[in-house]
């Protein structure tokens, strides 16, 4: 019996130890639960943050989205103060290509291609002088809410292999280089033998390129037809259209729900109000505009009068007539920059009560000597009458050819720069003054996330060689369109000018005078609107 009770012994104490056993079996296996629980996540976040660092991940929204269907942010505020951080680079390659993340939400490359079958085709030419860093986000900013392509006509810096050789890689973008054989064509137009755009012949300065700009729309019209398009737009590279009032923020949007009967749309525009006098980039820097009196109350355009101007000749520094957006269709003609026109009948046109053209004019202190340099006019009152349409560019052109640099930098912050913190705010309330950030938003964002420093390096190397055959190339279509154009023998511009005539197919009730450059109106003296 006794050893059979201790047989027992630990018999009976067994079962007290399995539990302790299996309790501490239990709590090992929670504990690695537990860990690995806490571990998974953490090593998950890890491998997609090393994945998107490195650019291995691509945002789902841009798969399921078509092109062009995204809504940006930020249409307009009240708010008078930007959110926005800025900064600037001495350096154009290193400003474009300045980055600080690899993805573009929008889109699923830097090319922003646009499938075939997307409608409306839109197209933007342009006659431009300037640099890649004004360029490139021009485009770039176009190409997201809808432009497919480009003509560009070039010259000066616009013209260097430097700058040609990227503008003509990006798909999309045609290039006209000005070059003798360009200029002798467009000499055979008949433009030269009709009257609407007679009274801007042979006149220096804005006039002379008022002439090219026209000469170059009625070419881009034949190119636009060429390649399919269905509206076309003439913008400055320092404009950019605002498409406000679509479902989205898409210009493709806007002119998709414009009526079929519709030949022109016109776009009023606004125009830039900076407030400093050390921008760099206006694309990226301004946010504040100055509002088109077609979107104001008369009362509040008329009651502000005083405060808006400022001192300045006028409402705005520079033209309040806007651009426009035309069908491409027979008979299409330029009727100036910034409209267009038919040989066979009157357009009908819309204008737009929310969308814009923003206009980013003396933006920069620079802009003050740039424009200066590009005319030779004497600076004196009369003779600058022969170079400019309108009065501001006029004062600035003397005060840029007579001051000193101190003197030139006083003057700018009088008379561009928004220094005066209670008028701003009393005229953002009023809403004469707007903030508008999506353009900027959309700019910085193309920036950071490498667009522009993707397109420079994929640019080709071109040797001079094979730059001066890449010009014949690029303007060998340019040929074929200026051939396409209606036109009466050749004749010297000397004899043309005293031997006008209009064509058999022109109508005086269709063919008034080209539109060109002007301001708002103004006040008059016996205006009944006061000052509040």
């Amino acid at each position: 019996m006794p050893s059979h009770h201790q047989l027992h012994v630990p018999l009976r104490s067994n079962p007290s130890s399995s539990s302790s056993f299996a309790s501490l079996s239990s709590n090992s296996f929670v504990s690695k639960i537990l860990l690995l629980l806490t571990l998974l996540p953490v090593s998950l976040a890890a491998i997609a943050f090393v994945l998107q660092w490195r650019g291995g991940i691509t945002d789902p929204a841009s798969l399921l989205s078509p092109p062009g269907s995204h809504h940006f942010p930020g249409m307009a505020d009240p708010s008078p103060l930007s959110p926005l951080s800025h900064s600037s680079s001495a350096s154009d390659c290193l400003n474009l290509g300045r980055t600080s993340s690899p993805s573009f939400p929008y889109y699923h490359n830097w090319k922003l291609d646009y499938a075939a079958n997307i409608k409306p085709k839109i197209c933007i030419t342009t006659s431009t002088s300037a640099g890649l860093e004004q360029i490139l986000p021009w485009m770039f900013y176009h190409k997201v809410i809808g432009v497919t392509n480009f003509f560009l006509f070039v010259e000066g810096k616009a013209a260097s292999p430097e700058v040609s050789k990227v503008l003509k890689s990006i798909p999309g973008v045609k290039v006209v280089y000005r070059t003798k054989e360009l200029e002798e064509q467009q000499a055979k137009s008949r433009i030269w033998n009709e009257t609407w755009l007679a009274g801007f012949f042979y006149k220096p300065c804005n006039y002379e390129l008022f002439v090219k700009q026209s000469l170059n729309m009625e070419m881009a019209i034949v190119m636009a037809r060429d390649a399919g398009m269905e509206w076309i737009l003439h913008l400055d590279t320092d404009e950019l259209i605002h498409p406000a009032g679509a479902r989205e923020y898409s210009l493709r949007q806007l002119l998709l729900e414009v009526p079929g009967n519709v030949d022109m749309v016109i776009f009023p525009n606004y125009e830039s109000s900076v407030e400093r006098d050390d921008i760099k980039e206006p694309f990226s820097e301004v946010s504040m505009f100055k509002k088109n009196y077609d979107h104001l109350p008369k009362d509040t355009y008329f009651g502000n009068y005083k405060d808006s101007v400022r001192g300045n000749p006028n409402y705005f520094l520079t033209y309040g007539n806007g651009k426009s957006a035309a069908r491409i269709q027979d008979h299409l003609r330029p009727n100036g920059a910034h409209r267009w026109h038919n040989y066979m009948k009157s357009p009908n046109e819309i204008k737009l009560e929310e969308a814009a053209v923003l206009h980013y004019t003396y933006a920069k202190f620079s802009d003050l000597t740039s424009r200066r340099d590009r005319c030779g006019c004497k600076p004196t009152k009369e003779d600058v009458k022969r170079c400019f349409m309108l009065e501001f560019d006029r004062s600035a052109f003397i005060i840029a050819s007579t001051a000193t640099e101190d003197e030139m930098l006083k003057w700018y912050n009088e008379h561009v720069v928004w220094g005066d913190k209670d008028v701003k705010l009393k005229l953002l309330r009023k809403g004469i003054l707007t903030r508008i950030y999506t353009p900027m938003v959309i700019i910085q964002s193309l920036r950071e996330s490498g667009v522009f420093s993707s397109v420079i390096a994929s640019a080709p190397t071109l040797s001079k060689e094979n730059f001066l055959l890449s010009i014949d190339s690029s303007n060998s279509s340019r040929a074929d369109a200026s051939a396409s154009l209606p036109r009466k023998t050749v004749r010297t511009l000397e004899s043309e000018a005293t031997a006008r005539r209009v064509l058999d197919i022109e109508s005086a009730a269709f063919h008034g005078m080209a539109v060109p450059p002007m301001s708002p109106p103004e006040v008059e003296d016996n205006e009944p609107y006061s000052h509040s």
